[in-house]
């Protein structure tokens, strides 16, 4: 049954939601969700999803894939699982491109039961009024509650998903690869080079056959690494205006030069170009 029928659409709009995580990110706090912003077109190659992850598009449009791909317009949503990396445009329309995005951790959906069928890479959908208004409300609470809460809020957040209709929710969370335990880890420690010994050693493993089941996955410790790291950094990038010199070095880099090289060879563009999609020139 879709709950959302019954309700009409006339409480809460993308406006309202934009605003309300805006005045959010002013309370310098940690938050449960994070939010990417433009004011210019941003095309960004290979951008690793490691967690099942839902979009919210409150302005502008999110295109996945190169060429014509996969259109998310303003007031849609769509729900990425843990196991794509993909190619994305952030277009301002107008004004700004403005998402809130939320990563989920395969616990969150322990208030479903486990489905047969295979997972689904994505699906997408429209943020009506019950939607928006337990997103508003979620944005609100963030504001407040303690982190230790914050999972409890993601179930309900996939429940309310369920309930509205996108039964394809219980299916969008992989059982946690061998790949997905080492970038986990990395990602926990992403300033520090963890070696092969150390990430053996806190998996309970050996190394060789740590090398070897990661090879089973077509993944290696290096390539991990390099999307752990680099994918943090965009992370930082796009919700920060930390000066990229100081991103590099959190994210492990000795020198911001060669941050910026890999960067640009995992997802076809610079750290500054990202920046410069983000910032308004004088004169225009």
């Amino acid at each position: 049954m879709n709950i959302a029928r019954s309700i009409p659409n006339n409480t809460v709009n993308m406006k309202q939601l934009k605003q309300a995580a805006k005045l959010a990110l002013q309370k310098q706090t940690r938050l449960p969700f994070s939010i990417y912003s433009s004011v210019k077109e941003q095309r960004i190659a290979n951008v690793p999803i490691m967690k099942p992850m839902l979009i919210c598009i409150f302005d502008g449009c999110k295109k996945l894939g190169m060429g014509k791909g996969m259109t998310c317009p303003t007031g849609s949503f769509i729900f990425l699982s843990n196991s794509p990396k993909v190619d994305i445009r952030n277009i301002s329309e107008g004004h700004e491109y403005f998402a809130l995005v939320i990563e989920f951790e395969y616990s969150d959906f322990d208030c479903f039961v486990r489905p047969d069928a295979q997972s689904q890479v994505y699906f997408q959908g429209t943020m009506d009024s019950v939607f928006q208004n337990t997103l508003m409300q979620f944005i609100e609470w963030s504001c407040f509650a303690p982190s230790e809460l914050w999972t409890v809020r993601r179930q309900e957040i996939l429940q309310m998903i369920y309930h509205l209709g996108y039964l394809e929710v219980t299916s969008m969370m992989e059982p946690p690869s061998l790949s997905h335990k080492v970038h986990n880890l990395i990602q926990m420690n992403v300033s520090d080079n963890l070696s092969v010994t150390e990430l053996a050693a806190r998996l309970a493993m050996s190394e060789s056959n740590l090398r070897r089941k990661l090879h089973s996955e077509g993944n290696s410790v290096q390539l991990i690494k390099d999307r752990a790291k680099l994918g943090y950094g965009l992370h930082l990038i796009q919700s920060t205006f930390e000066p990229i010199a100081r991103i590099a070095e959190q994210c492990g880099y000795e020198s911001q030069s060669r941050f910026t090289d890999k960067f640009k060879q995992l997802f076809g563009i610079t750290p500054t170009d990202i920046r410069k999609t983000r910032m308004h020139v004088l004169g225009e």
